[in-house]
């Protein structure tokens, strides 16, 4: 018997969590579409393992904590907080830390995620990385 849709959203996170960008590619769909906070979309295996790459290397202590999973057999909602901290030319300083809470859907598929979609507000991590939103 196969995964169920939670034990694979789980397993992604915990891929995020280490930073395994191997191992998220293995889980992802090939069809994979990542949704961020804004609604923009990414689709595709490759462009995500370089986002994934690119992401990592900004917050290099990124990591997802997960309180409580709700599922409908192949869409999981997982609810949490997201933190990292902003790396300038490779030192992560404390005041470039940050944690928000955050909230995923995962859509499982064969078990792949085929989607990852993204709730959280950015603001704070766009203030510390000196991005502004109009």
């Amino acid at each position: 018997m196969g995964k169920s849709a939670v034990d694979v959203a789980l397993a992604f996170v915990n891929r995020i969590n280490h930073h395994d960008v191997a191992g998220l590619v293995a889980l992802m769909a090939e069809d994979h579409r990542f949704v961020d906070g804004l609604g923009q979309e990414v689709r595709g295996r490759e462009k995500m393992e370089k986002g994934w790459i690119g992401y990592f290397a900004w917050f290099p202590d990124y990591s997802l904590e997960v309180d409580e999973t709700l599922s409908n057999r192949t869409v999981v909602a997982l609810f949490g907080t997201a933190q990292g901290t902003y790396s300038v030319q490779g030192n992560l300083v404390p005041e470039n830390h940050w944690k928000i809470p955050a909230a995923w859907k995962a859509v499982v598929r064969g078990g792949h995620v085929s989607e990852w979609r993204v709730y959280a507000d950015n603001e704070p991590v766009w203030k510390i990385m000196g991005v502004k939103r109009y």
